[in-house]
């Protein structure tokens, strides 16, 4: 994801005030670490989930939290016409486990 620049502070405000909502349905979808890191060169977001072996994240995209929160998230970062955050998967190239 990649943020739009000079909005580093804001971007953090908003996550740590994060809806109890928002919060709830990544929990009850399975997430249960979810980290996002910021390259301050790039404005890059890199984001890491964890989710739970005994239960699979559903696809949030069309639940009405996640497009309320990606509505609100709109102005400081780089959107699709839904508002969903721009993603661009990465290739694994290694683990250690």
């Amino acid at each position: 994801m990649k943020l739009t620049p000079g909005f580093k502070d804001e971007y953090r405000r908003r996550h740590n005030n994060i809806w109890p909502e928002l919060e709830a349905l990544l929990k009850n979808n399975g997430i249960n670490d979810y980290d996002i890191f910021y390259d301050e060169d790039t404005d890059v977001l890199f984001c890491l989930q964890k989710i739970n072996s005994d239960k699979l994240s559903s696809d949030l995209s069309s639940n009405e939290v996640m497009k309320k929160w990606w509505d609100y998230m709109a102005d400081i970062m780089d959107v699709n016409p839904d508002n969903s955050p721009v993603i661009k998967y990465l290739e694994p190239v290694f683990h250690l486990k």
